[in-house]
């Protein structure tokens, strides 16, 4: 019975390192999180694809601690940052007198990685000649530091990550089929920030906690209006976007609450025929109107559930740290349909 809930305990806190920095409750990361524990159970190589700032490494990390190999190294590796002439080397290693400025042996990255995970990111720019090496490095678990006769076997898991339609670079010729098929025995896809824009607060709370703490500045709030138009913002740069301006806004401003104009969001203006002026701008108006209101509303929901998770249901801490009275904490919790029970720990 103890050795059962000692493996309930160490279960908990791999869940726990593992998903705990996927932030989200919308239905997007849910699934997310769902798929990326059915994948870390399983020991075989996974192509994570996705936007730029997204969370890819992120979601690779989180395979890793809560696959069997959690114990051992994760260690990634940013293809792109390497130049060819020496990638080999950084990957393998060498010996020494391998070449003339080896004046001694130096282990590689997958040695490094032994019994744990090797994380490629941006694996889609590796060139043809590395493409030989890691195919054969994933076909049979075995390598050659340079300058070393003998191989090595490598008892590494594979998690690879591109922004390249690596599909379409097979049937271009541009990156080899058989490697494509030995990286993507699973593939996972991570949402861009505009297909959860539901999550979007939670995040913002997060990266304000996260930055005032770590620059020593006080807490801020973020304007209606700003929360408003960053929940409707397209976010290109994805998490890492947000994340960057949220940092620029705690370190540079002065006043205690984040306002528009303080993020500089590219926000482009739609051109519109001057004869329609009048009545374009009723329609915007209406618009922004309804939209203005379901980003609120979503605001408030999650962010009603946030803190109601927070504090256990307690609705007089709850109500002292949002600043509001109890009464009006109850009337909002009552707006959104949440009831305190469901956060407290008897109603679990």
């Amino acid at each position: 019975m103890i050795l059962e809930e000692k493996q309930a305990v160490k279960q908990n806190l791999k869940k726990r390192l593992g998903l705990s920095r996927i932030l989200g409750r919308s239905k997007a990361v849910e699934k997310l999180r769902q798929r990326i524990e059915t994948i870390a159970s399983c020991d075989v190589s996974v192509l994570i694809s996705g936007e730029c700032g997204t969370g890819k490494e992120l979601a690779a990390r989180a395979i890793h601690y809560l696959s069997s190999r959690d114990c051992n190294p994760f260690v990634p590796i940013n293809c792109g940052a390497i130049p060819e002439n020496l990638f080999e080397n950084e990957l393998f290693g060498h010996r020494k007198g391998a070449f003339t400025d080896a004046a001694f042996h130096q282990e590689g990255l997958v040695k490094e990685a032994q019994g744990g995970t090797l994380f490629l990111d941006e694996v889609g720019v590796i060139t043809p000649y590395i493409q030989v090496k890691l195919l054969r490095l994933l076909q049979d678990k075995e390598y050659k530091p340079l300058g070393d006769p003998r191989t090595r076997k490598a008892d590494i898991r594979i998690v690879a990550a591109t922004n390249m339609e690596l599909q379409q670079m097979v049937e271009q010729s541009a990156f080899r089929e058989d490697l494509f098929f030995r990286l993507n025995i699973v593939s996972l896809f991570i949402p861009p920030l505009r297909e959860r824009k539901e999550d979007i607060p939670l995040l913002v709370e997060h990266f304000l906690r996260k930055y005032s703490a770590q620059h020593r500045k006080s807490l801020k709030k973020v304007s209606e209006e700003a929360m408003t138009a960053m929940i409707s913002y397209s976010w290109p740069g994805n998490i890492r976007e947000l994340e960057n301006k949220i940092q620029h806004a705690v370190v540079m401003i002065g006043s205690e609450q984040i306002t528009l104009s303080d993020l500089h969001l590219n926000v482009e203006k739609p051109k519109v025929n001057e004869q329609t002026q009048d009545k374009q701008d009723i329609i915007d108006y209406e618009s922004f109107k309804a939209a203005k209101q379901k980003a609120i509303d979503e605001f408030e929901k999650n962010y009603l559930i946030h803190l109601m998770t927070e504090y256990h249901g307690d609705v007089v801490s709850a109500a002292q740290r949002a600043g509001k009275s109890r009464t009006a904490l109850w009337n909002l919790l009552t707006k959104h349909h949440i009831h305190p029970s469901q956060f407290s720990s008897a109603g679990k």
